[in-house]
């Protein structure tokens, strides 16, 4: 059939995949309140999703500094760990493949989510235009402070030690996340770091910092079980584009030189339009990669299928789909119809529009 392709295996570096259909990385605000932690519904939520050819955990700060929004999990203490290994078990039960979104926010942070009420960090004090969940209201994210030169190394070994606590974990690896207007994808915006050190100014340079994570986790995981994401043309969380076709041919590049187990890349504005402006060049970045390429963003059914079959991308990570169909692989290869997810229950709450949604056998058994 014209759709078969989207759902044969697929081996991303050392992890096999069974199928093409990727659970992209979905921010739910739903850990243990008090410790980051896992608790026993994101263990459901996640088993419940083991169809999906690999599943890409929600992003995880790497430490408390990392944090940048209420309710969000961890990956920075034993808690943590314990309970993504209940995650991981849960998962791996089923036959399912799971690897760990690795994430820092930078500037997208909150003064009461820092520790200490401390200012959150970024690359320059530019303040983003955005605002966060502090965990009782949406509020305006704090003024950063620059990093000075000597805390970077204690980033990298914050991704690091993360790392290695994702693999205590039991996870099938890990995806650094260098997308969405994040600290690392804040290094890279021209318009946001003025550094004057060896981590600002050039091209290079503002890839620095980004690239040393990305080396310091393949040290913990193999290249081959590392992968990476990226956003180059979106505008999330007031990231301007200034540039970024060229410093992201050069990003793309440096990481396609290291081998990863994958790029996974989000195209065009997060969860927006696909469509790029004059002097984005998306096929151009492509075709400096040469490993497994997933693609993001906007993607149904027939874009997906046409994508895989054409060569386009190798495999599609579907997000706003998965939400609310657990069983979203499967509906796909049978061309059934999806449930409609519920905007009021995406972020923090309980089981009710997170692990209550009904399979198609469920609804067709109803």
């Amino acid at each position: 059939m014209s759709g078969e392709k989207l759902f044969s295996p697929l081996k991303a570096g050392a992890i096999e995949m069974k199928n093409r259909v990727v659970m992209a990385p979905l921010t739910r605000n739903r850990a243990d309140h008090e410790t980051d932690a896992p608790v026993a519904m994101n263990v459901e939520y996640y088993r419940q999703r083991v169809g999906a050819g690999l599943i890409i955990t929600e992003a995880t700060q790497i430490s408390p500094e990392g944090k940048g929004y209420a309710f969000t999990p961890g990956i920075h203490s034993d808690e943590q760990v314990a309970g993504w290994k209940e995650v991981t078990d849960a998962v791996h039960a089923l036959g399912g493949k799971i690897v760990m979104q690795l994430w820092h926010v930078g500037r997208i942070s909150h003064v009461s989510l820092q520790p200490d009420g401390e200012k959150p960090v970024a690359p320059s004090a530019v303040r983003a235009g955005v605002q966060t969940f502090d965990g009782t209201q949406m509020v305006d994210v704090s003024e950063p402070r620059a990093l000075e030169t000597d805390e970077l190394p204690r980033i990298v070994d914050d991704f690091r030690k993360a790392a290695e606590n994702a693999k205590r974990a039991g996870f099938d690896g890990v995806e650094v996340h260098l997308a969405n207007g994040y600290l690392l994808d804040q290094f890279m915006r021209e318009d946001l770091n003025s550094r004057e050190d060896a981590y600002g100014g050039s091209i290079e340079n503002r890839a620095r910092l980004p690239l040393e994570v990305v080396d310091a986790v393949t040290e913990i995981w193999g290249s081959d079980r590392t992968g990476t994401r990226i956003s180059p043309f979106s505008p999330a969380n007031d990231a301007p584009t200034t540039g970024a076709q060229e410093q992201f041919a050069y990003v793309v590049k440096e990481l396609n030189d290291r081998g990863l187990a994958f790029l996974d890349v989000i195209e065009g504005a997060t969860g927006g339009s696909r469509e790029l402006s004059d002097g984005q060049d998306l096929e151009a970045l492509k075709a400096l990669w040469s490993g497994v390429y997933i693609g993001n963003n906007g993607y149904d059914r027939d874009i997906a299928i046409d994508a895989v079959e054409s060569g386009s991308v190798d495999a599609v990570a579907f997000g706003r789909a998965y939400l609310a169909n657990p069983d979203l692989a499967e509906r796909l290869e049978a061309d059934a119809p999806l449930n409609d997810p519920n905007p009021k229950t995406f972020y923090g709450g309980g089981e009710e529009g997170y692990t209550d949604y009904p399979t198609l056998a469920e609804t067709r058994a109803a």
